[in-house]
């Protein structure tokens, strides 16, 4: 792997992935960022400490922590991956008199401003980068509003104000299958008068009502719905962080996709809403092992080994999405390797991601000899099962997208060239040099074992 003139570096804005004869060793990544923003943010409505292990830096995160001490909690950080987080109680964050900067992470604004909802006489103003500034922040006003509480939008987007206090309980169906939606409706229903339930047309990650519950609040999860109940206090004391799923799926995907590849990936969140991935690359034919089950944190965790393996086209549809919303541009890539045809439909809500992810990832393809066209709900993927040829692509600044391009190079025949690059920093600022540490180890072992 190169970059211009020089070494690895995550922060490089250009940088060729070069193929790789297979990928054999064992790696852990970083801890669960979905899971890492919800420990700070409940702990900080705890009373008490949290403390928190294995928590998953990031861009995202990062800003997480600094939206916590901006409101008056006190963030203590104790090596790469542990944290001492000091609550203020359900109700005792404090308005810091500036704006509180969610820099491109969605998944803060939307719980935060939850959380907020129910801070009594307070207004918080949140603002955020441009590509956050563009996604919408109606969904999330609409609902808190209908509780009591007072949110500014700038036309359904960021900078937006949050006004909180006097919350009514709801009962919500969610018109788009949204986890962070969801999880807005419940923090917020944790102040409001009673039952607050939030009805979902598809299941979503369950990692807030699992976070909740642990502390001490009355969650009911049924088949379809969540509800919860006005708490009195909430006390978390230990969250231990799984690995990031969404961060070891390039990984199981290049393992897939490159032949000769024997891959271990270890300690890794397995929670069943979060790994569709797993069930969409099985239907097509990928040799994927589950081992060494285990909770971690509350969560369901354990080990993948992955080896290479044919694979043929199928078709994902609206109730898969949720299960598998960040690794959609992954499983476009192993669709462009897979006999057949693979077509994806009602992923609308990829359009609404950091980019157009629907237009960025058929565009990504096809320089790179992929036969893909875009759709209005998704996309649909003429698979050649053989290397793709290679070429350049550029990230636009979405980290899926730059990860994508990564394992394109890895299984293609002559490399790929991300461009933008750096944009992994916003969950997986070691991507690259993980990559690379996999790339000495395959080399080394192959050298190892000649005669």
């Amino acid at each position: 792997m190169l970059r211009d003139g020089g070494g690895v570096n995550a922060a490089v804005e250009s940088l060729l992935v070069e193929p790789v004869p297979r990928l054999v060793g064992h790696l852990a990544v970083p801890g669960d960022k979905s899971i890492s923003h919800r420990s700070v943010l409940i702990g900080a409505i705890c009373d008490g400490e949290t403390r928190v292990t294995g928590f998953g830096r990031s861009a995202d995160t990062e800003a997480t922590i600094a939206a916590a001490r901006a409101l008056g909690v006190d963030v203590y950080e104790h090596g790469a991956d542990t944290l001492r987080v000091f609550g203020k109680g359900l109700r005792g964050l404090r308005a810091p008199g500036r704006p509180i900067d969610c820099a491109n992470a969605g998944t803060l604004v939307r719980l935060i401003a939850g959380i907020l909802a129910g801070q009594d006489g307070e207004r918080f103003e949140l603002t955020g980068d441009e590509s956050l500034s563009r996604r919408p922040m109606g969904r999330i006003a609409e609902p808190l509003e209908r509780m009591g509480a007072s949110l500014e939008t700038t036309d359904g987007h960021l900078p937006m104000t949050v006004s909180g206090g006097g919350l009514h309980a709801i009962d919500y169906a969610l018109p788009v299958a949204s986890a962070q939606v969801k999880s807005a409706i419940l923090l917020a229903g944790l102040f409001a008068d009673g039952e607050t339930t939030v009805v979902e047309p598809a299941p979503t990650r369950d990692h807030t009502e699992r976070m909740l519950e642990a502390a001490g609040a009355s969650v009911t999860v049924r088949s379809t719905s969540v509800t919860v109940r006005p708490a009195e206090r909430l006390s978390l004391c230990e969250v231990e962080v799984p690995g990031d799923f969404s961060s070891a799926a390039p990984f199981v995907v290049a393992a897939t996709l490159v032949p000769g590849s024997e891959l271990h990936v270890h300690g890794v969140n397995l929670n069943p809403r979060r790994t569709g991935l797993l069930e969409i690359l099985e239907r097509m034919g990928a040799n994927i092992t589950l081992y060494n089950r285990r909770a971690i944190g509350g969560e369901p965790g354990g080990d993948l080994e992955i080896h290479s393996a044919p694979l043929v086209g199928t078709s994902v549809g609206a109730k898969e999405v949720p299960l598998a919303i960040d690794e959609l541009p992954l499983f476009a890539l192993a669709a462009a390797c897979a006999r057949g045809e693979s077509v994806l439909h009602g992923a609308e809500e990829l359009r609404a991601k950091e980019t157009d992810r629907i237009e960025a990832t058929v565009d990504a393809l096809r320089p790179l000899g992929a036969r893909a066209r875009a759709n209005e709900d998704g996309f649909s993927i003429t698979g050649v099962p053989a290397r793709l040829r290679g070429g350049r692509i550029s990230s636009r600044g979405d980290h899926r997208i730059a990860m994508l391009g990564a394992v394109a190079g890895l299984a293609s025949r002559e490399g790929v060239r991300v461009e933008g690059a750096d944009a992994v920093g916003v969950s997986f600022p070691g991507f690259f040099e993980m990559v690379e540490r996999l790339r000495r180890s395959t080399r080394n072992q192959r050298q190892w074992n000649e005669p």
